[in-house]
C-alpha cells in the first residue's frame, strides 16, 4: 500500500465524509458495493471527488459516489491493492464490528459492576438493591465510562460494607475515614447517592426527599448529618443528672445524640416501653407526672439518637415493649426498630388490632401505602389487609395508658 498517496488522494477533510460513511458499513458487516451520498455538498467536496474519481461525479445537488468505483481506483492504480477496506483500515486504525464493540463494552460494564455483585455474595440483604443499580442504569448515568463506573462501585462498596455504623459518627468523619475526604459524600455526589440508597436497602428507611430525608436516612445507618439534630423524646428515665431531674418532676426530656454520646445513661429500669407518636408520652406525662412507667417515642422512623438510647438501654439489661401505629408504615418502623434491638409487643399483636378496630371500626381512616410484613407476629399483616383500616396510637390512647400507671 502506498500510504503516502492514500492520504494525499483519500486523506483530506474534503473526503472525510466518504471514508467516515465506508467505515460504518465496515463497522456493521455492510459490503463496500453501491453508492453513497452527501447532501448539499461544498464546491471542494465535489472537487475532491472528481480528483479521486478521475472525472465529475454524478450531477444534482447531492454528491453521489459509488463504492466500486473508488475500489477500482485504489486497486488499478496500486494505491491499496486490496482494495477500499484496506484502505479506510490504513488511514483510520482497525475497524471494530459492532457486535464485537457491543459485547466488549457490555465486559466492561459487568466488570466495572463486579464488586456490587461481591457485596451481595457476602451480604445477602444487598442482593436486591445490587440487581436494581446494575439494572436501572444509574451507575452509567453517573459514569459514563467503565472505568469511571469502576472507581464509584468500589467507593461505594468500601461505605456499605463499613454499615451500620455503631455507634452512630459524624457522617463527614466517617467520609475522610473510608474514602480519603470529609466531603466525599455530600449531597449529590454519585458516590453519596448510591451509598444512600445501599443504606436504606440495608435499614428499610423509607422513600422520600429533600435534606431532612437524606439525614434521617444517613442516620438510620448510623452516620450523621451532625450531633444535635438527631433526638429522642423520653418520659421518667433516670441514670443521669439531667435525666434524674426531669424524672423527678414527670416531664418528657429531649436528648439529642451529643447528650447520649458524651454523657450516656448509667442506669436503666428492668423495661421500658416503646411508642411511635409524641401524642402518647404526653398524655401518659399529664396523666402520671412522675408516677408514669419509663417511655421513649421513636416519633416515626427511628433517629440515630433513638438507636444510641435504645442500644445503651439494652447493654445495661433493659427489656423493650414496642407499641407503634397500626398501618403499613408502623409496620415498617416496628420492622427497622426490631433490627436493631429486640422488642415484645406491647399490644401490637393481630388481636390488639382486630379489638381496635371493633371499638373504633367506624371512625377509622382507610388503610393505605405498600403493604408491608410483622415478624414478630404474621398474623397481623394478615388482619390489616383483611380489614384494610388505619388505627392510630391515638385512637387506642386509654388502653395504652393503663399500661403506663407504675
Amino acid at each position: 500500500m502506498d500510504e503516502a498517496r492514500l492520504r494525499r488522494l483519500l486523506g483530506g477533510a474534503d473526503l472525510a465524509w466518504l471514508v467516515e460513511r465506508v467505515r460504518r458499513r465496515l463497522e456493521r458487516g455492510q459490503p463496500l458495493t453501491g453508492a453513497v451520498s452527501l447532501a448539499m455538498p461544498a464546491p471542494a467536496e465535489r472537487a475532491a471527488a472528481e480528483r479521486l474519481l478521475g472525472r465529475a461525479p454524478s450531477a444534482g445537488r447531492a454528491l453521489t459516489v459509488r463504492l466500486d468505483a473508488v475500489e477500482a481506483v485504489l486497486v488499478r492504480s496500486g494505491i491499496s491493492p486490496e482494495g477500499l477496506a484496506a484502505a479506510v483500515t490504513s488511514l483510520t486504525g482497525r475497524v471494530v464490528p459492532l457486535e464485537e464493540a457491543r459485547r466488549s463494552e457490555d465486559h466492561a460494564w459487568r466488570e466495572a459492576c463486579a464488586p456490587i455483585t461481591l457485596l451481595a455474595e457476602d451480604l445477602p440483604h444487598h442482593a436486591a438493591w445490587a440487581v436494581r443499580v446494575r439494572d436501572d442504569g444509574l451507575v452509567r448515568r453517573f459514569a459514563r465510562t467503565p472505568a469511571a463506573a469502576r472507581q464509584l462501585v468500589e467507593q461505594t462498596v468500601r461505605v456499605l460494607r463499613e454499615l451500620p455504623v455503631e455507634p452512630a459518627r459524624p457522617l463527614s468523619v466517617f467520609a475522610a475515614d473510608v474514602l480519603g475526604s470529609a466531603h466525599a459524600l455530600d449531597d449529590g455526589t454519585p458516590v453519596a447517592t448510591l451509598a444512600l440508597s445501599g443504606a436504606r436497602a440495608l435499614t428499610g428507611h423509607p422513600e422520600g426527599a429533600g435534606a431532612a430525608w437524606r439525614r434521617a436516612a444517613w442516620a438510620s445507618a448510623g452516620l450523621l448529618r451532625d450531633d444535635v439534630s438527631s433526638t429522642v423524646l423520653t418520659l421518667n428515665l433516670r441514670g443521669t443528672p439531667a435525666l434524674d431531674w426531669m424524672a423527678d418532676v414527670g416531664d418528657p426530656c429531649v436528648l439529642t445524640l451529643r447528650q447520649l454520646a458524651n454523657r450516656p445513661p448509667r442506669t436503666t429500669p428492668p423495661v421500658v416501653h416503646i411508642c411511635e407518636n409524641p401524642a402518647v408520652l404526653s398524655a401518659a406525662a399529664d396523666r402520671y407526672g412522675p408516677a408514669a412507667r419509663p417511655l421513649v417515642c421513636v416519633q416515626g422512623q427511628p433517629s440515630a439518637a433513638a438507636l444510641t438510647l435504645l442500644a445503651r438501654l439494652h447493654a445495661l439489661g433493659a427489656a423493650f415493649r414496642y407499641h407503634g401505629d397500626f398501618d403499613w408504615g408502623g409496620l415498617r418502623i416496628a420492622t427497622t426498630l426490631l433490627r436493631h434491638v429486640p422488642w415484645r409487643p406491647w399490644r401490637y399483636m393481630a388481636h390488639d388490632y382486630r379489638e381496635a378496630v371493633a371499638v373504633a371500626g367506624p371512625d377509622l381512616r382507610p388503610l393505605g401505602g405498600k403493604p408491608a410484613l410483622s415478624p414478630w407476629d404474621p398474623r397481623l399483616a394478615l388482619a390489616l389487609t383483611e380489614h384494610a383500616l388505619r388505627v392510630e396510637e391515638e385512637a387506642v390512647l386509654d388502653v395504652l395508658l393503663t399500661d403506663l400507671e407504675g
